[in-house]
C-alpha cells in the first residue's frame, strides 16, 4: 500500500492496515472485516501514549492532564491527524457512503486514525507506535497546529446573545460531485456578514464561519 510507503511504515501483516481503513459500508458489501474492532483497540492504545506524554512532559495536576487528553484525543483532533496523514484517501467505502462523502465524514475520518494505530499496535507493538506518535502526532500538539476547538458556534451564540443581537448562518455556494461536495457559508450578525467556512459539510462550513467570526469579535 503505498499509504504505508509513504510513512515509511516497514509492516509484518498488510491485512491488518487494510481492515483499519475498511468501513462497514464496504465490509457488508464485499464480506470483508471493518474497522470496528482495531478501532476500540486504538482508542485505548492512543490514549495510554498521550497520557505518557503528559505525565513525563508537563507539571500538571490529575485535572488538567485529563482536560488535556480529552482534547488531543477528541473527534475533532482525530480527524485533523487523519487528514495530515491522508489515512482518508485510502478509506474503503461502500457505494452509497461514498457518493454521500463518507471520505471526508468527521466521525468516519476520525475512527480510521485509531484503527490504524489499533493496526499498527498489532502488527508491530507498542513502543513502534508510540514512535509513530511521537513523530507524526505530538509535533503537531507542541506546535499547537490542530485547532482542537469544541463548538465555535456556541461560543459566537452566547457571545452574540449578550447584547440581543441576531445570528444566521446562510448558505452561499455549494459546488462539486455529490461524494465531494463543497459548501461556502457566511455567518451574519445583525445582517452583517462577520466570517465565511468552507468544508465538506454544511456543520464543518458553519463551524468555520464562526471561528473566522470570533476572530473579528472586538469589532462585534
Amino acid at each position: 500500500m503505498q499509504l504505508l510507503d509513504d510513512l515509511n511504515i516497514k509492516v509484518n501483516n498488510e491485512k491488518l492496515y487494510i481492515n483499519a481503513l475498511t468501513h462497514t459500508s464496504y465490509a457488508n458489501e464485499n464480506n470483508t472485516k471493518s474497522y470496528e474492532r482495531l478501532e476500540y483497540l486504538g482508542d485505548a492504545v492512543l490514549e495510554l501514549i498521550i497520557s505518557e506524554y503528559l505525565y513525563k512532559n508537563t507539571e500538571h495536576h490529575e485535572g488538567e492532564m485529563t482536560k488535556l487528553r480529552s482534547h488531543y484525543v477528541c473527534e475533532n483532533a482525530l480527524y485533523e491527524y487523519s487528514l495530515r496523514l491522508h489515512l482518508n484517501d485510502y478509506l474503503l467505502l461502500g457505494k452509497g457512503e461514498y457518493e454521500s462523502g463518507g471520505k471526508y465524514r468527521k466521525a468516519i475520518v476520525a475512527d480510521i486514525f485509531e484503527a490504524f494505530i489499533g493496526a499498527m499496535f498489532l502488527d508491530l507493538g507498542i513502543e513502534e507506535v508510540k514512535a509513530f506518535i511521537y513523530k507524526h502526532i505530538i509535533p503537531l500538539i507542541e506546535r499547537h497546529e490542530i485547532d482542537f476547538f469544541s463548538d465555535y458556534k456556541s461560543i459566537l451564540q452566547e457571545y452574540v446573545q449578550t447584547d440581543k443581537r441576531s445570528l444566521e448562518y446562510v448558505l452561499i455556494d455549494e459546488s462539486g460531485p455529490s461524494h465531494d461536495k463543497r459548501f461556502t457559508i457566511d455567518v451574519k450578525i445583525d445582517e452583517i456578514t462577520y466570517g465565511r467556512g468552507i468544508a465538506h459539510s454544511k456543520k464543518e462550513a458553519e463551524q468555520l464561519a464562526a471561528k473566522d467570526a470570533l476572530k473579528k469579535a472586538q469589532n462585534i
